[in-house]
């Protein structure tokens, strides 16, 4: 296998990092913040805590909505706490 297409391979879409998770606010221009949340098991007790991570992520379009249920993936740092982007909308919030 070449070179390029070592990187081609890196680069497709099994390589792409994406997280889920659900919008929180869109009331900012072009951001919206999404609630991610993941299972850490206690060390000791072993009992799951659910832990959870408010993100800031770049919405071109505007198009999403509070309570909607979005992929979003890393990308370039945008501003100070922005540095992710919104890839899909999985599942729209009922009106």
């Amino acid at each position: 296998m070449t070179e390029a297409a070592k990187v081609e391979t890196a680069k497709g879409e099994a390589g792409v990092r994406t997280l889920t998770g659900r919008v929180v606010s869109n009331k900012m221009d072009k951001t919206i913040a999404v609630l991610v949340e993941r299972l850490v098991r206690h060390e000791t007790y072993g009992k799951f805590l659910r832990r959870s991570t408010k993100l800031l992520a770049h919405d071109e379009s505007n198009s999403a909505r509070e309570g909607d249920t979005v992929t979003i993936t890393p990308c370039r740092p945008l501003s100070r706490r922005k540095s992710w982007r919104l890839l899909a909308i999985i599942e729209r919030a009922a009106p």
